[in-house]
């Protein structure tokens, strides 16, 4: 049983794995390294912890800003889903901040593949992956 908990325990996205406060995530704006593709960017600054705390962000453009505020929840509640799935293969040590940009010609049904593919691409263009 103790296995069974130990295993489920590296699937949670516990508060420590959130960054916040404007201080720390302008640190990482102003220092991290910048990878990007269609649609998202990834942003990675080295915190020499024993884990990885990540921000999702979105675009402040007008013209990719996300039409609502549903819209934007329920794409960050897949981009936190899809790190915390993905968590085991990223090594450690690291805040990331996941800037999200609208697309308008998507629909909601591929959001959540979207998101995935383009956070798993991300992890492995910036050398993330185990």
């Amino acid at each position: 049983m103790g296995d069974r908990s130990e295993h489920r325990s590296d699937f949670r996205f516990r508060r420590e794995e959130r960054l916040k406060g404007r201080k720390e995530i302008r640190e990482v704006f102003g220092k991290g390294k910048r990878y990007g593709c269609k649609g998202a960017k990834l942003i990675v600054l080295n915190n020499n912890q024993p884990f990885n705390r990540i921000c999702f962000s979105f675009s402040k453009s007008k013209d990719l800003r996300f039409v609502n505020a549903v819209y934007r929840n329920r794409a960050k509640r897949i981009g936190r889903e899809a790190f915390r799935l993905m968590k085991g293969r990223i090594s450690n040590g690291h805040d990331l901040i996941l800037l999200i940009y609208a697309e308008p010609d998507s629909g909601n049904a591929s959001l959540s593949a979207r998101i995935r593919g383009q956070l798993e691409f991300l992890f492995i263009k910036a050398g993330l992956l185990k």
